[in-house]
């Protein structure tokens, strides 16, 4: 089997954790900025964890024959304070100019803010002044639907979006479809405990698998989670009958369709 990652915060696992992803068949993981459990309190800071998502993290990663990309971005959850936020907006456009690095992201909603809300678009005008893809969080549990619904309805406003390009993740049972008729990639979060199980995910496949634009992720950040639960999910999908080329489809021809429109050449011989 061989599979991407497309949403990986490897800078909270070890080396035990890349060695695992790779004997399962992982070939490229891809690593959204995000929040580390507490709120940085300098732009500096910010500095240097840009610095590892493209520097450090991709040597992590090649020891073991698998490929490093990253997304750069303040995440929701510390867009709070409006003016600090946007000070690391001005420094993200010397990032997004990596060569390894996929766009903006992981931008969104948590709480569902003004303040979010705020940071959010001003994020997205970054990510079209600079002819990135984004990818976008969303809000936990009771707040996902309106949250969900609140994101799409900002994209609609910019007339120059293209749908195609946007992939709104974290979506359940209740966001899948708004998303999809929507027009817009899909992301699915496997997690051990909340957001969704590896039979929830082969659940929402078995209504919208047709489409090519869902893909499958385990986030496995610095909570409980599992690194290897993309691997597990493809075993429930053998269970329930999918065939393995649909199976490759899912895990492994789907992301890299959505990330190569990042105009890196990802993954050559895919």
């Amino acid at each position: 089997m061989r599979y991407i990652e497309p949403h990986a915060h490897m800078v909270s696992r070890t080396m035990d954790d890349y060695k695992a992803l790779a004997m399962a068949g992982c070939r490229a993981i891809c690593e959204p900025a995000f929040w580390a459990g507490f709120d940085r309190s300098s732009v500096d800071g910010f500095y240097d964890y840009f610095r590892q998502l493209t520097e450090y993290e991709p040597k992590r990663a090649a020891r073991f024959q698998i490929a490093h990309y990253s997304w750069i971005c303040i995440n929701p959850k510390e867009a709070e304070d409006p003016e600090f936020a946007r000070e690391v907006i001005q420094i993200i456009p010397e990032f997004l100019k990596k060569e390894n690095v996929l766009g903006v992201g992981e931008i969104g909603l948590n709480k569902n803010s003004k303040n979010e809300v705020a940071i959010f678009e001003e994020q997205v005008q970054l990510a079209l002044d600079h002819n990135q893809l984004i990818l976008i969080h969303t809000p936990h549990l009771e707040d996902k639907y309106k949250g969900t619904q609140l994101i799409i309805d900002m994209l609609r406003q910019h007339s120059e979006i293209d749908p195609n390009r946007v992939l709104i993740d974290h979506v359940e049972e209740h966001t899948v479809k708004q998303v999809v008729e929507a027009g817009f990639w899909a992301g699915i979060t496997l997690y051990p405990e909340s957001k969704c199980t590896p039979a929830r995910a082969v659940d929402m496949l078995d209504l919208y698998g047709s489409t090519d634009r869902l893909w499958m992720n385990s986030a496995c950040d610095w909570g409980v989670s599992d690194p290897l639960s993309l691997p597990k999910a493809v075993l429930e999908l053998r269970k329930r009958g999918f065939d393995e080329q649909t199976i490759d489809r899912f895990v492994y021809q789907n992301p890299l369709k959505f990330l190569r429109q990042s105009g890196m050449e990802i993954l050559p011989e895919g």
